[in-house]
């Protein structure tokens, strides 16, 4: 069952405060408080390889921390200037909800539920991955249709949760779940022997097997029994924010799609073409249309990189392969709507 939070009316209060639009419809209550503080505040998952981590130096990396940076850049002009806020899967939408940060980026699904019931919206889609499963090589399985009767490691109040329970129930198959909210310590009972299965997304599997000792004691399950469409997540109320969150990802497709880079953005300056122009606020508005600096996108771009330099920079070096993440015209899903 998905976990929902009952904000007591103080609570209420401060969600209006801090992540409604402005009485007459324009602007944003957040991306103002976003403007006051001088600092973006992302709720991240903040263990997991490839997309939320801290380096030895204490400074965090992944896929899901360049988006934020990609936000601050956006909206400060700054990619540096954010506060990274570690959540757990059980706490991370209560955080959103009484607005203790301003957008969560942690690997999270886009359910129906979630968007029906917390009062917040997903703003799209960053990464497509789906359930899957990781055993000990020692365990002799090879597949998810030989593990009637296993232990299985996952954590509490996800959707992967429920995707084990509806696979094994259709399948007929019993489990007994260990449920641990904090990740690091789910995988400290699956190496320990406390569990036969770690199940999470699969992308998380894989950095997972890619970051230990001997990876090929492990085995990656074929099976793959659910959609989890990962994505950043906001407040309802504020759709200004809400814009400026979807068309920052958009802008890292976008830059892809016409070969713009960190490297090569501003040799892009003297480019004739029409939606390069108005990405580079050099033609058109669009910048004024979401609240923010005409070189927005340009800011987005130079400090933190398209959609291909973020993979290359934290997915590659884990072995984890683009797939159904690569963008529309090389045979993937991601797939952004024209900027004009």
């Amino acid at each position: 069952m998905t976990r929902l939070s009952l904000l007591p009316a103080a609570g209420l209060l401060l969600l209006a405060a801090a992540g409604t639009a402005h009485a007459d419809g324009s602007g944003s209550a957040t991306l103002d408080a976003v403007r006051a503080r001088g600092q973006l505040v992302c709720g991240v998952e903040g263990s997991t390889p490839g997309f939320s981590i801290p380096d030895s130096q204490g400074v965090y990396r992944g896929l899901d921390v360049d988006l934020c940076k990609a936000v601050a850049a956006v909206t400060l002009g700054d990619s540096s200037k954010v506060k990274y806020v570690p959540l757990t899967s059980t706490n991370r939408f209560t955080a959103l909800q009484a607005a203790e940060i301003d957008v969560l980026i942690r690997e999270t699904t886009w359910t129906m539920g979630r968007e029906a019931s917390l009062g917040a919206l997903f703003a799209g889609i960053n990464f497509y991955d789906g359930t899957g499963f990781i055993v000990k090589v020692a365990l002799g399985v090879k597949s998810a249709k030989e593990l009637d009767g296993a232990s299985v490691c996952v954590q509490p109040g996800t959707s992967t949760e429920l995707a084990i329970a509806d696979y094994f129930r259709q399948a007929k198959l019993k489990f007994t779940p260990i449920l641990i909210d904090n990740y690091p310590e789910l995988q400290a009972a699956f190496i320990s022997g406390r569990c036969d299965v770690l199940s999470n997304d699969s992308s998380a599997l894989a950095t997972f097997r890619a970051t230990q000792a001997k990876p090929a004691d492990f085995m990656l399950l074929p099976e793959i029994i659910s959609k989890e469409p990962l994505g950043p997540m906001v407040r309802k109320g504020d759709d200004k924010w809400f814009d400026i969150i979807r068309w920052t990802y958009f802008a890292q497709l976008i830059a892809e799609e016409h070969g713009l880079t960190s490297a090569t953005i501003d040799a892009a300056m003297t480019s004739q073409e029409p939606e390069v122009r108005r990405f580079l606020g050099l033609e058109g508005d669009l910048g004024k249309a979401l609240g923010v600096d005409a070189k927005w996108a340009y800011n987005a771009i130079k400090q933190v990189g398209n959609a291909a330099e973020i993979w290359d920079r934290n997915m590659t070096p884990l072995g984890v392969p683009r797939g159904i993440n690569a963008l529309w015209n090389k045979g993937g899903l991601m797939y952004a709507p024209p900027m004009r």
